[in-house]
């Protein structure tokens, strides 16, 4: 019965994890319920541009797939549904965008192969499979009790065990030639796109050797994954056969792709892993974009104005050097000064992200300006709009009301702040304070009644 249970525990972890990228590294994903994400306009549009090409090619429409950011060090990726999840220790750890291209070619290449629906049946079958083997098993046992045979018990639990390991093996057998059409499929992307698959072989052979070092003995039928010298020798062929294989990113492209580095290595306060990086070019843009973001995040305003300073004077009309400085004006207790900086970031910002909006929406709320208060509240809705699940404008949506004079809507706001942390139970308690200042039948109201209704947290 143990190994039955045991089984179902192994059988769930490796639903949980949907189709990992680099299983034996570990994901935070499959260890918890929730995923501690990063919210950043600037490597979120570049992440953007990565996939959509690919996804393109694989037919799917690029409004309909996300990209996440996950908040770990460690290289992985993942898809769940409609949604690509990458650490940002991918992007820290990959040299070159082609790289995390070919990372994400081949998460897309899972959700261009249905490999999670097909998933849920094997884990059906699996699990019927195991079932029906502990009950033969624990039938034979019975039996062999009932009649005092010892041989008899004995086989029953070693059929109820071996039931449970080829259950086991099933599905580990079945996520390994996922993993094999998913490297096909993502070659063919590349093909279509014109981009080269160096970066995704580059990939496994850095993982590869992290194997080697370990020095871990691996059974072949117990890991979910290809071996990685399998999976480099089938990619070798593959990517030199492809007349783009020798193509290089091109230099704008490397340049944001260090530029977002630096930002997650400034995010992780790592000083370190900065000069490690950009050592061959140490004041080179990126390098003083990683130390600016430091500057800032460790909040010593006089220290970072000269770094940002600097950077505006170099690229004037980039519009996340002056979302830094808004970040820097909120540090310094300045909100009036980062409302401005942060408008100005909206207006160079060409994808118009929601981040943004909601960033100035923020800001001028902080300026207790009652002038303010309205021009606050359009722009954090504007950017709920475009994002209605992100938790953290309503936060700012819920202060902006409530200084505003109008409770009931800021009531509201919690309520879907809190849906959307999955925090249920709070997202009811703010609907019902809500419906009793509002108008009944009246869009607000509804909203609130849709949350009490709810039976189910919306949470990543």
């Amino acid at each position: 019965m143990q190994r039955i249970v045991t089984l179902l525990s192994q059988i769930l972890t490796i639903f949980l994890c949907a189709v990992l990228l680099f299983v034996p590294f570990g994901n935070s994903y499959a260890q918890s319920n929730r995923v501690n994400i990063i919210r950043d306009a600037e490597i979120e549009q570049l992440l953007s541009d990565y996939a959509s090409p690919l996804l393109r090619a694989a037919g799917f429409t690029t409004r309909n797939i996300q990209i996440i950011i996950v908040n770990d060090r460690s290289f992985n990726a993942f898809v769940d549904g409609q949604r690509i999840f990458v650490n940002s220790g991918t992007i820290l750890d990959a040299e070159t965008p082609n790289e995390v291209i070919g990372v994400l070619a081949h998460e897309i290449g899972h959700l261009a192969g249905r490999h999670q629906q097909r998933l849920r049946e094997m884990l059906k079958n699996a699990q019927t499979l195991a079932i029906v083997g502990m009950l033969l098993g624990i039938g034979s046992a019975a039996a062999g009790a009932a009649t005092g045979s010892s041989s008899a018990a004995g086989a029953g639990g070693g059929l109820a065990a071996s039931s449970s390991e080829l259950a086991m093996r099933s599905v580990l057998s079945y996520r390994r030639s996922e993993e094999s059409s998913a490297d096909r499929s993502a070659i063919n992307f590349l093909n279509a796109t014109q981009q080269s698959a160096n970066g995704m072989l580059k990939t496994f052979e850095r993982f590869s050797r992290a194997l080697s070092f370990s020095g871990a003995s691996v059974d072949p039928y117990r890991i979910s994954h290809p071996l990685p010298q399998e999976r480099i020798a089938a990619l070798k062929t593959l990517a030199h056969q492809s007349p783009y294989f020798a193509k290089k990113d091109p230099p704008a492209l490397q340049m944001r792709h260090n530029m977002a580095r630096a930002k997650i290595a400034a995010y992780y306060g790592d000083f370190a892993d900065l000069r490690r990086m950009f050592k061959s070019d140490p004041r080179g843009l990126p390098a003083l974009y990683g130390e600016a973001v430091l500057a800032v995040g460790k909040g010593a305003p006089s220290a970072a104005m000269p770094k940002v300073t600097a950077l505006l004077n170099e690229q004037p009309k980039n519009p996340f050097f002056h979302e830094l400085l808004g970040d820097l004006y909120i540090k310094a207790n300045n909100p009036a000064a980062a409302a401005a900086a942060y408008k100005r970031a909206k207006e160079l910002d060409s994808r118009k992200s929601s981040l943004l909006a909601i960033s100035y929406g923020h800001a001028l709320v902080l300026t207790n300006d009652p002038k303010n208060l309205q021009l606050a509240i359009k722009e954090i809705k504007a950017g709920l709009a475009k994002e209605p699940d992100f938790a953290g404008g309503y936060a700012y949506l819920a202060m902006a009301y409530s200084r505003a004079g109008e409770p009931a809507l800021g009531d509201l706001a919690t309520a879907d702040m809190n849906y959307y942390l999955g925090n249920i139970m709070q997202a009811r308690i703010f609907a019902t304070r809500a419906q009793k200042g509002l108008k009944k039948d009246s869009a607000a109201w509804i909203r609130a009644q849709d949350l009490l209704n709810t039976t189910r947290p919306n949470k990543l």
